[in-house]
C-alpha cells in the first residue's frame, strides 16, 4: 500500500495475531489496539471464527467439546465463517482506511486442520498445501499485511488456561506442540510479513517485540 502524509503507516492494513491457545493472544490484540489508536489509527478488531451472526453461531460448533468433527468438515466451517467476515466486515473497513487486528485467520486455520488429532504429525486427515489452495478461495485473496506469531512451548501455554479447555485444546500437550510447530513451518506462507515473538516473557517484554517488528 503506498502510504502519504495525511495516512497513519498502519492505514488499510491488516494485522493478524496468532498461536496456540493460553499465548497471550488476548492481552496483546488489546495492548496493539490501544498502540495504533494512539498512533491515529482507526482501528477493528475481528475475530476468526467470529465477528459476524453466522461466524459466531459457527464458532459454536467447532469449539463443542460434545461434537466430533471430521477434520475436512472442520476446516470447511472455519473458510465459511472466515468468507462471511471477510466480505462483510474485512474488505469495506480496509477500504475505508481502517487498520483491521484479527485473532487468528487462515494460518491457524491451515495449522489446526492439517496436524494429527493424537499429536502425530504423520497422521494429517488434510495436508497443509490443500488447505492453503481451499483458504484462498475462502479469502479472495486476501492476505495478512502483517503476521504476529506469538510462540511458547504448548506444556507453559496449557498451564496459563484458567478456564474450561475447548475441543481442540483437549486433545492434549502433544497434539498442542505439534500444532506449534506448524505454526512455525506454515507462517512463511502467510502473506505478507511474519514475525515471531517469544511469548514466555512478561506482557510488557511481548509487546515490546512486537512494536519492535512492526516497526
Amino acid at each position: 500500500m503506498t502510504h502519504n502524509m495525511t495516512q497513519p503507516k498502519f492505514a488499510g492494513q491488516l494485522i493478524t495475531l496468532d498461536g496456540i491457545d493460553g499465548v497471550g493472544k488476548s492481552t496483546q490484540i488489546d495492548r496493539l489496539t490501544e498502540f495504533l489508536k494512539a498512533s491515529g489509527h482507526d482501528v477493528l478488531n475481528v475475530r476468526d471464527p467470529g465477528s459476524t451472526k453466522i461466524g459466531l453461531k459457527l464458532r459454536e460448533l467447532l469449539l463443542d467439546s460434545d461434537l466430533e468433527l471430521h477434520r475436512r468438515t472442520e476446516a470447511m466451517l472455519f473458510m465459511a465463517s472466515r468468507c462471511e467476515m471477510i466480505e462483510t466486515i474485512i474488505r469495506p473497513a480496509l477500504a475505508a482506511g481502517r487498520t483491521v487486528v484479527s485473532d487468528r485467520f487462515l494460518l491457524a486455520n491451515v495449522v489446526y486442520q492439517s496436524v494429527g488429532g493424537d499429536g502425530s504429525s504423520g497422521r494429517q486427515e488434510v495436508d497443509a498445501e490443500t488447505l492453503w489452495k481451499l483458504g484462498r478461495l475462502s479469502t479472495g485473496g486476501l492476505d495478512p499485511d502483517i503476521t504476529l506469531l506469538l510462540d511458547m512451548p504448548a506444556k507453559s501455554a496449557l498451564a496459563r488456561l484458567d478456564r474450561a479447555t475447548d475441543r481442540m485444546e483437549e486433545r492434549g500437550e502433544s497434539y498442542m506442540e505439534s500444532v506449534r510447530q506448524a505454526f512455525l513451518k506454515q507462517r512463511h506462507h502467510a502473506g505478507g510479513r511474519s514475525f515471531v515473538i517469544n511469548a514466555d516473557a512478561e506482557p510488557d517484554a511481548v509487546f515490546a517485540q512486537m512494536a519492535s517488528a512492526i516497526g
